[in-house]
């Protein structure tokens, strides 16, 4: 049973109850991936929530999730496959575009789903990733004032826990695996991808959102 089964519902009216925050994440989206063509696999798609964002490029959102319960969400949102991000059911070197959002943190081998990524996309396609900030977002991170990030030593715990600045969050529901800033980068850089662009947001100045683009050669 996948982690969210249990709380698709509960997910699915969370995400808009942080609406800035998703609208964030939709305009990283939207700029790092552009407008385009063909087919872009949505990667770990969850309830379908970016979907209209990549149609909305030109491009055919097509997902894969392990949550058959976040899937009857996404099932009226974009064609869907039930999954596994680490073996997809998807021919090698096949696609001109690959998102994955908001979903580092739910595997527990990220590289993996990278190396997976780079694998299915056709020379010169795109990886897109939108995730919570590494350096500023975990079981390490104290968010609970505003205008002050408390980080501390935990940044190297790599272990799956449910501990959180937010009781009532996603992480405290589902948990998470922390994914530090030189293992995501050096992943990208292990999958034969190229970093293209890199941005970041957050609110009064402190960063919440980290997102790049990057190319298979």
């Amino acid at each position: 049973m996948a982690a969210y089964d249990a709380h698709a519902d509960w997910y699915e009216d969370y995400t808009r109850s942080v609406s800035s925050y998703m609208d964030r994440v939709r305009a990283h989206l939207a700029a790092l991936l552009g407008p385009g063509s063909g087919t872009c696999l949505d990667l770990c798609c969850g309830g379908g929530a970016h979907a209209a964002t990549i149609r909305e490029l030109g491009w055919r959102p097509v997902g894969v999730d392990l949550s058959r319960g976040q899937l009857r969400w996404a099932r009226g949102r974009l064609p869907v496959a039930n999954g596994d991000a680490t073996r997809l059911p998807l021919r090698s070197a096949g696609l001109p575009a690959v998102a994955c959002v908001l979903a580092h943190t739910d595997v527990p081998d990220y590289a993996a789903v990278v190396r997976e990524a780079a694998r299915v996309l056709a020379p010169g396609g795109r990886f897109v990733h939108v995730g919570v900030h590494p350096c500023f977002v975990g079981a390490f991170a104290d968010r609970s004032d505003a205008a002050l990030v408390t980080i501390s030593p935990r940044y190297a715990d790599t272990a799956h826990t449910y501990d959180a600045w937010a009781p009532h969050g996603v992480r405290a529901r589902v948990g998470a695996w922390h994914v530090p800033m030189a293992a995501m980068l050096n992943a990208v850089a292990a999958a034969g991808l190229h970093l293209e662009t890199v941005a970041e947001s957050g609110p009064n100045g402190i960063a919440d959102t980290f997102a790049f683009s990057a190319l298979r050669s």
